[in-house]
C-alpha cells in the first residue's frame, strides 16, 4: 500500500535503542545452552556528559566485565539460549526479555513469573526464541531507577536465512537525567508523570552524544534501532542517504517501505536498511525531529570505494511464525487507558513513585505485583481475541504486551496496519483493534512503557489457560 508521510508519523510507532557496532561487533555475545553467559548487573561510573564521570550508573557486564553501555546479546532463532543473571546491585532485580515470545517462567516479572533476585543471588534464564529480529532486555523491578540509570540492553535474534548486508550497526537510544555536575538528579517530576512523562537532560545513542559510525561507501547497512528510554518518543528522519524500513518491533514487514519520518516510542524497535553515500567521507545523518529543537541521533560516514549497491535490491526479510487471529471468531475485549485519582500508591519491595495518576479499565495497578488485582482478561489457549484499546487521554502511550504478539488491524487514526508487534504507540484519542491468538500459557503483563505511567497505575495483566 502507498505510505504517506502522515501515515508514517502515526503508523511507525516503534521503540529505538542505540548500540553502535560499525563493521565489527564489540561487546556482542552469542550464548547458547552449551555455553551460558554470565550477565552481571552492577553499579559503576561512565562519562555520559561533559566533565566528570557520572557515579551510580547501573549496567550489565558479561562475566563481570564492562562499565559502559550494556552488551548486545545475540541469539539464534530456534536455538536454546542460556544466561545466568548475577545481581551485584544493592537491591533486587530481574531481567525481562522485551518482545520475545518465550515461556512464562522466563519473562522476568517478580512474583508473577519468578522470584526476586536479591543482592548477591543469581537466576538462570533458559529459553528458545521463536522469532528473529531486534529486541531488548531490561529489569522489571524498581524500573524507573534501574532503567533510568542504565539497565537497558539490546538483543539480536539472528536468522541464518537473513540476507547478508555490507555492515550492521545497532543503536540504543536513551536519555539520562543528570544535573550540571554530571550526577543523577530526581528521576521524575510528579507534574510531568501526570502528563507525558519526565524527559532526561542528556540524550545519548549507545551512551554517546552524536556518535559517528563508518560503513562501506555505496553499501547496504542494516541499522537496528531500539528506543530504550523510559519516556521519550522519537520522530526519526534521515538526511544524506536513503533507507528502507524492513522491520518494526522485531517483526519483518511483508512490504518494506522508504523511510521518511517515523515515530518510535519507548519499548519499540525499527530495522532499516541504509544505502550509504557513494563517496568516501560523505555522511548520512539520523536525527530526531520531534520537538522544537531537533538533534543528531547518529552519523554514518562512508569509507572505501563505492560498492554500488541499490535499495532496489532490498526485499522482505524472512517471516516469523506469528499466528494470525481468526477475526470472524475472535472475542472482542475492550480496554480503556485513562487518568485516575482513585487512591494513593502502595509501597512495594520493587519501589513506588508514591503517586497514582493512570489506570486501565478504571483500575490502577497498585505496585509492581498483581497484589489481589484481577486480570484484565482470562484468555483460553488457542482462541482468537481482539483487544479494542482506547486512549482516553491527551497523551501518547506505548502499550506493551508481554509474551505474545498482535496484529494492528484497525484504527480510527491513520497508521500502518497489518504488521505484527508487541507494542503500539497509542495516540491521543485513538481507538485501535489488536488481534491475537492466545498461544502462550501464563500470566502476561500489559502496560504503558512510559515507565512513570506504568509505575503510577497504567499496568495490568492477562492470563492464558
Amino acid at each position: 500500500m502507498p505510505i504517506s508521510r502522515r501515515t508514517l508519523l502515526k503508523g511507525c510507532s516503534i521503540a529505538a535503542a542505540a548500540y553502535g557496532t560499525g563493521l565489527a561487533l564489540p561487546a556482542a555475545r552469542r550464548a547458547f545452552a552449551d555455553a551460558p553467559a554470565e550477565l552481571v548487573a552492577h553499579e559503576g561510573s561512565a562519562l555520559l556528559a561533559d566533565g566528570r564521570p557520572t557515579d551510580a550508573v547501573m549496567t550489565y557486564g558479561l562475566g563481570g566485565a564492562g562499565d559502559g553501555v550494556p552488551p548486545v546479546l545475540r541469539m539464534r532463532k530456534g536455538e536454546e539460549f542460556a544466561a545466568r543473571l548475577v545481581n551485584r546491585l544493592q537491591e533486587p532485580t530481574t531481567v525481562h526479555w522485551h518482545g520475545l515470545r518465550i515461556v512464562n517462567a522466563m519473562d522476568g516479572v517478580p512474583e508473577m513469573t519468578q522470584p526476586y533476585v536479591y543482592p548477591g543471588d543469581g537466576f538462570d534464564y533458559r529459553f528458545t526464541p521463536p522469532d528473529a529480529g531486534t529486541f531488548w532486555y531490561h529489569p522489571h523491578c524498581n524500573t524507573l531507577t534501574q532503567m533510568g540509570r542504565g539497565l537497558t540492553g539490546v538483543l539480536v535474534v539472528e536468522d541464518p536465512t537473513d540476507p547478508v548486508f555490507d555492515a550492521e550497526i545497532v543503536l540504543n537510544l536513551r536519555d539520562f537525567r543528570l544535573g550540571g555536575d554530571g550526577q543523577f538528579i530526581a528521576p521524575f517530576k510528579p507534574r510531568d508523570a501526570a502528563r507525558g512523562g519526565t524527559f532526561g537532560t542528556v540524550r545519548t545513542t549507545n551512551w554517546q552524544k552524536e556518535p559517528i559510525y563508518d560503513a562501506p561507501a555505496g553499501g547496504l547497512v542494516r541499522v537496528r534501532i531500539a528506543a530504550t528510554d523510559v519516556t521519550r518518543v522519537y520522530r526519526l528522519g534521515l538526511e544524506g542517504a536513503g533507507a528502507m524500513v524492513v522491520a518494526l518491533d522485531g517483526d519483518p514487514l511483508a512490504a518494506p517501505f522508504p523511510l521518511d519520518l517515523c515515530d518510535v516510542g519507548p519499548g519499540q524497535r525499527m530495522d532499516i536498511v541504509l544505502r550509504m553515500p557513494a563517496s568516501e567521507g560523505m555522511v548520512a545523518t539520523l536525527s530526531n525531529v520531534k520537538g522544537s529543537a531537533p538533534w543528531t541521533v547518529a552519523r554514518f560516514r562512508a569509507v572505501g570505494a563505492d560498492a554500488k549497491r541499490s535499495l532496489r535490491d532490498v526485499g522482505a526479510l524472512p517471516a516469523n511464525p506469528i499466528p494470525v487471529a481468526d477475526l470472524k471468531a475472535a472475542e472482542i475485549i475492550p480496554m480503556e487507558f485513562t487518568a485516575t485519582a482513585e487512591h494513593g500508591a502502595r509501597e512495594s519491595i520493587c519501589g513506588s513513585l508514591g503517586y497514582t495518576f493512570w489506570a486501565i479499565n478504571r483500575v490502577a495497578w497498585p505496585g509492581d505485583t498483581a497484589d489481589g488485582v484481577a486480570p484484565l482478561a482470562e484468555l483460553k489457549l488457542g482462541k482468537s481475541y481482539v483487544f479494542r484499546v482506547a486512549n482516553r487521554t491527551p497523551h501518547a502511550h506505548p502499550i506493551h504486551l508481554h509474551g505474545m504478539s498482535f496484529h494492528i488491524v484497525a484504527s480510527n487514526q491513520p497508521r500502518l496496519l497489518g504488521h505484527a508487534t508487541d507494542t503500539i504507540l497509542l495516540q491521543p484519542d485513538e481507538t485501535a483493534d489488536l488481534a491475537l491468538v492466545a498461544d502462550n500459557p501464563g500470566a502476561w503483563m500489559l502496560h504503558c512503557h512510559i515507565i512513570e505511567h506504568q509505575k503510577t497505575g497504567m499496568s495490568s495483566y492477562v492470563t492464558v489457560t
